[in-house]
């Protein structure tokens, strides 16, 4: 893709999103309940993708691969074996803050 202000359209309608393995790509794709493969950038510098990758594969959200795999990954995949993303509860940080500010 071109750069889009949003992707919810795109990811809405797919059966299968093959993405980089960055947080925000990773979150929304997983809260819209779609299975993912995550194709990390093995060349990043500290590879922060690969431990997100690897975090997430070791929950059961997501397979992940790198570029010379993906079609390996895509023949053996078997997506029967994700789990859901838990949903996020952003409440429990709001009153975590309220609490450390004096709010409560």
């Amino acid at each position: 893709f071109r750069f889009k202000d949003s992707l919810a359209e795109d990811l809405q309608s797919a059966d299968l999103v093959i993405s980089h393995a960055g947080a925000g790509s990773c979150l929304e794709t997983l809260e819209k309940g779609k299975p993912l493969i995550v194709v990390i950038n093995d060349k990043l510098m500290n590879n922060h993708q690969l431990e997100l990758a690897k975090q997430l594969h070791r929950d059961g959200h997501v397979l992940y691969c790198n570029c010379s795999t993906l079609v390996e990954t895509l023949q053996s995949m078997d997506l029967s074996v994700l789990k859901p993303f838990p949903p996020g509860q952003p409440e429990k940080f709001a009153s975590f803050l309220d609490k450390v500010f004096g709010l409560q």
